[in-house]
């Protein structure tokens, strides 16, 4: 890829700019459904002739799931007749009273928009209905507007004064950054995992119970791997946007609710796991599925929809579909179900010790077939953080590697090698 392809790629995402922009404007909807299709080509069909060839360029190569995040907004802007509404507009830039502010540490009911009363005056519509669109594009959660009403907003543990509120996301991005350093240096050393071809996580030549053992420490390495990166990305994004942008602080809750001590897996996926494709797989299956099948149908299309956009992310590097990538999300609906027949039948919810226990056995047991399948086509073969710039591999690894040749541990120290 040259320099003058990230122009090409940049100008592709011009058309959904201008789906945000009309998704503002009354009456247009006719207008948004006709340039649907049209604009959905000229996404697809840019990213995927940008998909870079070559295993060494493998972990730049999201193109299709990108692609369709952004075509699914398209869609999502496109579909509604009234368009895209703030919490407490009762058409574009038109509020039916002053909206109230974002209430913190539940479900965003409101919209944090107290600046807008009304279209702004002294401003051109253009601009403000511009400026909307960007924020539109940008947004995942949906914070202050209708689209985003009942997502759990985890609550704020960083100060909410600017300065200190730089200073504590700053250490929280290098805390992640250290994390996922960490995680993924672990992961390299396993032996198949790292190799170009990719390499499975339940080692063969191991016996039952060291194998599953390791099995289990790759799934949960990468687990905290990806939420790590995750947060990391995110406390970048809130730094730009707080230091540079000006933001204000309260606009960037945190990404996640300490998903590791969900204590049911409806509390998992509904409050502490982040939020942020919620739309995404939502327009991706829970549509279909809630026209095809109520409520129900809306919790089994959106997890197949999260399958699928998992897996064919997956395939862009890895130039191979697996079934076995979307069984794990197959499965997560039935166990939310027999949460809820519990529920029914005792007249308690699924919580406590016992509860944590079955999550653990919903992600970190059940899921270990959807990482291992991910590893298998070469997830693990290129490398996150630069071995340049990597701690993990510049300190820790060469100390670990001395210490135990001076104890003697060969056999360890080949693996640290």
């Amino acid at each position: 890829m040259k320099p003058h392809h990230l122009l090409h790629l940049t100008a592709a995402l011009l058309p959904s700019v201008y789906m945000a922009y009309l998704a503002r404007c009354p009456e247009t909807h006719l207008l948004r459904l006709m340039l649907l299709p049209p604009i959905a080509l000229v996404t697809f069909g840019t990213f995927f002739r940008f998909i870079i060839s070559g295993t060494e360029y493998a972990a730049a190569n999201w193109s299709i799931a990108f692609a369709i995040f952004i075509v699914s907004k398209d869609i999502d802007w496109a579909w509604r007749p009234e368009g895209m509404l703030r919490v407490g507009e009762e058409k574009p830039g038109v509020f039916i009273k002053p909206p109230p502010s974002q209430s913190r540490g539940g479900t965003s009911s409101h919209g944090a928009n107290d600046t807008r009363a009304s279209l702004s005056v002294g401003k051109g519509r253009s601009l403000v209905r511009f400026c909307d669109a960007l924020e539109l594009f940008c947004t995942q959660r949906g914070i202050g507007w209708k689209f985003g009403i009942g997502v759990h907003i985890p609550k704020e543990h960083r100060s909410l004064e600017r300065s200190a509120f730089l200073l504590q996301t700053l250490i929280s991005a290098l805390r992640n950054f250290v994390v996922l350093d960490a995680c993924e240096s672990f992961i390299k050393l396993v032996p198949g995992v790292n190799s170009p071809e990719g390499g499975t996580i339940f080692r063969p030549e191991l016996p039952v119970l060291p194998r599953y053992i390791l099995s289990t420490a790759v799934h949960s390495a990468s687990g905290c791997m990806f939420i790590a990166g995750f947060e990391l990305l995110y406390d970048l994004f809130a730094l730009l946007g707080v230091g540079l942008l000006h933001h204000d602080p309260s606009s960037w809750p945190p990404l996640m609710d300490h998903p590791w001590k969900s204590d049911s897996l409806h509390e998992f996926w509904a409050k502490r796991w982040h939020q942020g494709l919620r739309e995404t797989f939502f327009v991706c299956g829970g549509s279909v599925g809630g026209a095809i099948a109520g409520n129900i149908g809306v919790i089994f299309g959106t997890f197949i929809g999260s399958g699928l956009f998992h897996e064919l992310a997956v395939c862009t590097y890895s130039q191979r579909f697996d079934p076995q990538g979307i069984l794990f999300f197959v499965q997560q609906p039935l166990l939310l179900i027999l949460e809820r027949l519990w529920k029914r039948f005792t007249g308690h919810r699924v919580q406590g010790i016992y509860g944590r226990l079955w999550v653990y056995f919903g992600i970190v047991i059940l899921g270990q077939p959807l990482v291992d399948s991910w590893h298998r086509r070469g997830l693990g073969r290129e490398y996150v953080v630069d071995p340049r710039i990597s701690p993990a591999r510049l300190l820790l690894i060469p100390y670990l590697r001395w210490f135990t040749e001076v104890l003697g541990l060969h056999c360890v120290s080949v693996l640290l090698s």
